[in-house]
């Protein structure tokens, strides 16, 4: 879906060029020559503009994460385009070229290849079932496109490097609380729901790895597709089995029905979902009677809105100053600026090196290591391939009264390896 001209504009803050869709750019004032900088593809130096695309789900069955995932790096262009940030040179500004896949794999493919012969990288590629067609092309242009997604298979890849642990990588870890909780296995009955995609692969996989490792019986293995309505059958196989503690390998258009329907069958195991699986609008009563988290916990190694942790501040200063009416507060948001805060220090390392190319852009990311988002992230490393941008991950149990989270396991490396990606 192409983004209307009024929004483009509000993206670029009035200060970057608009994108009707048409593929015809009307650049800024020049802020000032480069000399000497080389360039291909989506950058004018004369400008000192950089165009930067953007594959958002904002229609699709996780738009509650895709919404604010977009408006993360909104955020963050209207920082950098306000002056000042120190995020990228003085002068340089970026544009968001946005479209809107709608979680659908081959709108995916159609929108990149509507933009990219327009942009430098892409800053979001949201999803992974939506990233991998993109993967043979990615390679064939030579672009980085950044996924929303922490699967294994993002970072066997040069060019789709993710931001954090993988979903693998959580299982175990979760894996690990729940038999420390216990005090061994010999009450824990496994049970997983997973996505019936490569996400929902990659949680599967580092979970029956786990279970393997440490000699826990998984007992049922449930599958829901992306937009599924009806759990009543998955909620009664796991309870039917026996599992006394299942991760969800799901996003929050599944995570809440699962629950509540668990709820009305009076089936409390413990729950644990891997990072896609929340949304803060869960926070809301309204959504959902709070009593249904109360076994629900939440694995994950990125910040949560409002953390106590260096970088915050900053965070939050850049959210009050170029939020739009009607945005909310929301992880994701956070996720997605960090996310670009990365890429935004690549292309920095890329201007000051004079190579602001495709490839230039590449080799300056690569030559990141121990970067940490000024405080808000556990130190990333995108020096080696298949990348390893992190592997410790925390325990997190909501606290509905506060609207935040507690930490009931600070972070820790899995005790065991970490799963490889299931074939297929």
């Amino acid at each position: 879906m192409i983004r209307s001209l009024m929004l483009s504009c509000a993206v670029a803050v009035g200060l970057v060029a608009c994108d009707s869709g048409s593929g015809e750019q009307a650049g800024p004032a020049p802020a000032g020559d480069a000399p000497g900088l080389k360039t291909d593809v989506g950058v004018d130096a004369a400008a000192k503009l950089v165009r930067i695309g953007v594959l958002n789900d904002e229609s699709g069955p996780a738009a509650p994460i895709g919404k604010p995932y977009a408006i993360g790096k909104r955020i963050l262009a209207a920082q950098v385009n306000a002056g000042g940030s120190g995020v990228l040179p003085d002068g340089w500004t970026v544009e968001l070229v946005e479209r809107d896949h709608g979680y659908n794999p081959q709108n995916s493919v159609q929108a990149f290849n509507e933009i990219k012969d327009q942009v430098l990288f892409f800053g979001t590629s949201f999803g992974t079932p939506n990233t991998l067609p993109l993967v043979p092309m990615l390679e064939r242009d030579g672009v980085v496109a950044f996924p929303a997604s922490l699967s294994s298979k993002m970072a066997e890849n040069a060019h789709t490097p993710p931001v954090g642990p993988s979903y693998a990588i959580e299982a175990h870890r979760a894996m690990d609380w729940i038999v420390e909780s216990a005090g061994g296995t010999a009450d824990i009955k496994a049970g997983i729901v997973y996505q019936q995609d490569d996400y929902g692969g990659d949680g599967l996989a580092g979970w029956q790895a786990a279970a393997e490792r440490l000699g826990v019986s998984i007992v049922s293995e449930q599958t829901v597709a992306p937009g599924q309505k009806d759990f009543a059958a998955v909620v009664t196989a796991l309870k039917d089995a026996g599992a006394t503690h299942v991760l969800m390998t799901t996003l929050p258009s599944a995570t809440g029905p699962i629950l509540g329907t668990a709820a009305q069958l009076q089936y409390m195991p413990q729950w644990i979902g891997n990072t896609p699986a929340w949304i803060d609008s869960f926070f809301n009563p309204e959504v959902i009677p709070p009593v249904v988290f109360t076994n629900y916990s939440w694995v994950q190694g990125l910040p949560y809105w409002g953390e106590t942790v260096a970088g915050m501040d900053a965070f939050t200063a850049a959210w009050t100053a170029h939020k739009s009416d009607g945005d909310a507060q929301n992880t994701y948001v956070l996720m997605s600026y960090v996310q670009g805060l990365i890429q935004l220090e690549a292309l920095k390392r890329a201007l000051d090196s004079g190579d602001a190319t495709r490839a230039g852009f590449k080799a300056a990311l690569q030559g990141i290591s121990g970067f940490d988002a000024g405080g808000l992230i556990q130190p990333v490393d995108l020096t080696s391939v298949p990348y390893t941008t992190g592997t410790r991950t925390r325990i997190l149990k909501p606290d509905f009264d506060a609207g935040s989270w507690t930490v009931v396991s600070d972070y820790a490396d899995p005790q065991g390896p970490a799963a490889e990606p299931s074939e297929g």
